[in-house]
């Protein structure tokens, strides 16, 4: 598609799930790519599979939560591609505790990850996109951004935040050629939950059955390739029960709040 040709896309969890189906999708289109993860390993599987020269992919692994680095590491995609036309910040952390079990340290590590890692870097990159006079922010959140549901608080709290941070930069920037897309997905079938935390802040390594039936992750990525090129500030990419609570809080939030806490925990 030529409104992507040779734009240079930014996407950092790039490794596995949303973030290596929106790689494929990305290359598909003809942009040069900048994939960020921790894993090196799996950035270099990816990089494979996205099937378009090397020299239109830098490989920048990186751990978003070390909001120091952020500045540095826009330095070294400036240093390659010049510029910088679009940043998907979608690496994420879950967890799965209830408030009083939960340590501070697991809060911490979501809120970095998910929040702090986000705005660190898209500051770093938005005055670069001023001087450009142009830029794209996409900005992975979840239906859990609109919503919450129980043992999710740290997640759902990071999400919340998301949503404020980055329709405020849309309201301070948007006139400035800054466009920013908030993508709300429900279930997809990604490792989210096997990945997700327990009070110890160890990885459960256990898959949800609700996750196993989810959306798949291809289809979201063009949905949200799609969404990205129309100039959308939002999008819900979810089931019929998911987008009824969204409309249920909206608009019976008392309701809401009496089945979200009737609901089984597992």
């Amino acid at each position: 598609m030529a409104q992507l040709e040779n734009k240079i896309v930014w996407i950092t969890g790039a490794s596995s799930g949303i973030g290596e189906a929106l790689a494929y999708e990305f290359a598909s289109h003809g942009a040069k790519l900048v994939l960020s993860a921790r894993r090196q390993e799996e950035l270099e599987r990816v990089k494979k599979g996205c099937n378009t020269a090397a020299g239109n992919i830098l490989l920048l692994p990186m751990d978003v939560s070390k909001i120091n680095e952020a500045t540095e590491k826009v330095k070294i995609v400036l240093e390659k591609f010049g510029k910088i036309d679009v940043l998907v910040n979608n690496a994420g952390l879950s967890h799965w505790t209830r408030i009083n079990d939960m340590s501070m340290d697991v809060l911490s590590t979501i809120m970095n990850t998910n929040f702090m890692g986000s705005a660190s870097l898209t500051k770093a990159v938005l005055p670069y996109m001023l001087q450009q006079k142009q830029g794209q922010i996409i900005v992975v959140s979840s239906i859990l951004g609109k919503i919450v549901t129980a043992k999710q608080a740290a997640y759902n709290a990071s999400k919340h935040a998301l949503h404020g941070f980055f329709d405020t930069l849309r309201a301070e920037y948007g006139k400035s050629g800054i466009k920013v897309l908030l993508v709300c997905p429900g279930f997809v079938r990604t490792n989210v939950a096997k990945n997700s935390l327990d009070k110890e802040g160890k990885p459960i390594n256990k898959q949800s059955p609700m996750i196993e039936q989810g959306l798949d992750p291809k289809q979201v990525a063009k949905d949200i390739v799609n969404a990205a090129l129309a100039g959308k500030e939002e999008i819900l990419l979810a089931g019929f029960k998911e987008r009824m609570a969204v409309w249920v809080k909206r608009f019976f939030p008392g309701l809401f709040s009496k089945i979200i806490s009737n609901a089984r925990l597992a």
